[in-house]
């Protein structure tokens, strides 16, 4: 950490689980952002009961580069970060996913705002998804440009409140904020699920600061995210979304909330009209998967992005449904034994 006392310190928190391919990239590109800032932060990995090499990738970084590593039981994202924040010791935390490499200026980017700005208390990351000959990768960078298309339309620097929550980007895979917001947040935290590993950590959290600071966004913060990269991933992402989108949402009133739910009406409707004619719906269900990615390409996804969109839209759309009845189920279940 800096001795200077006109230098913010900055602790980063990085949970991991089963990414022994990414791990040393995602932290080599994180002290690079830094030296290129002349700045000394603090980094705290929390292995979150890693089964293949992590934890030895994990032993070369910590006597390498001097990092903080923890270890814990698979107890999720959310149990992982708070560890990773209890150990740290900067004003400042940033969240950083494992897959996700920071851009070399990033850190010089944060470092002025934070020193310049220190009111502007809340930073979320412009995240770029490396979709390049990952069709899955693009699905996910393709749909997010529909609901966060007021920024993706023209990125710059903004921010936005809890009014506006929904429709700007947002998300705990490149994230800073004061300590003291994210440690209240934490406290904040409360489930609709008994398991915490199903639970949206990052909404919820993020809603709670939202009411409290205004959340800064700029293309200069940014850091490229490498999402999944086969069909048995992507399928399994989609139906842990699904379940996670039901904690984030359910209780927000909101366009999230109004596209769940409207969601949930289509997938009946169109579940009890594919038992009538299975022919017609099959054929609706591809032009709504091509006019989706038309859609998408209008609000700023790449071509790539779009063909992605209307290729995989079926197969999420039905992971996605399947992990919100999940999510339903287990909130109805919390609440009969809390009651």
């Amino acid at each position: 950490m800096s001795a200077n006392p006109l230098v913010p310190s900055l602790s980063v928190v990085i949970p991991v689980y089963n990414e022994q391919d990414w791990i040393e990239r995602s932290v080599g590109a994180l002290l690079a952002s830094a030296e290129a800032a002349s700045w000394p932060i603090e980094v705290v990995v929390v292995d979150d009961g890693s089964t293949d090499a992590t934890p030895v990738k994990l032993e070369e970084l910590r006597e390498r580069h001097g990092i903080t590593v923890l270890s814990q039981v698979n107890s999720g994202r959310f149990e992982a970060r708070s560890a990773g924040i209890a150990k740290s010791s900067g004003e400042w935390i940033a969240l950083l996913d494992s897959r996700v490499i920071v851009g070399l200026g990033s850190l010089t980017f944060l470092r002025e705002q934070l020193s310049g700005h220190p009111e502007r208390a809340v930073w979320n990351g412009h995240i770029d998804v490396a979709s390049e000959n990952n069709p899955y990768a693009g699905f996910m960078a393709g749909l997010v440009k529909v609901p966060w298309r007021a920024y993706f339309a023209n990125p710059r620097l903004t921010s936005y409140g809890i009014e506006e929550f929904d429709v700007y980007p947002k998300g705990t895979t490149f994230f800073c904020a004061r300590r003291e917001l994210l440690e209240g947040s934490i406290t904040a935290f409360v489930s609709l699920f008994d398991d915490i590993r199903f639970a949206s950590d990052d909404t919820r959290m993020l809603r709670w600061i939202a009411e409290r600071e205004r959340i800064w966004l700029a293309p200069e913060f940014n850091a490229v995210y490498n999402g999944r990269d086969s069909f048995k991933k992507f399928a399994q992402q989609a139906y842990f979304r699904g379940t996670t989108y039901v904690d984030s949402y359910i209780g927000s009133p909101g366009p999230a909330r109004n596209a769940l739910f409207g969601a949930l009406a289509v997938g009946v409707a169109g579940l009890a009209f594919a038992a009538k004619k299975p022919k017609t719906t099959l054929a609706a269900g591809v032009l709504g998967a091509v006019a989706a990615g038309e859609v998408v390409k209008k609000c700023g996804a790449t071509g790539p992005e779009a063909k992605a969109v209307s290729k995989l839209l079926p197969v999420f759309a039905g992971g996605f449904g399947a992990g919100v009845l999940r999510g339903l189920a287990m909130a109805v279940r919390a609440r009969l034994r809390r009651r």
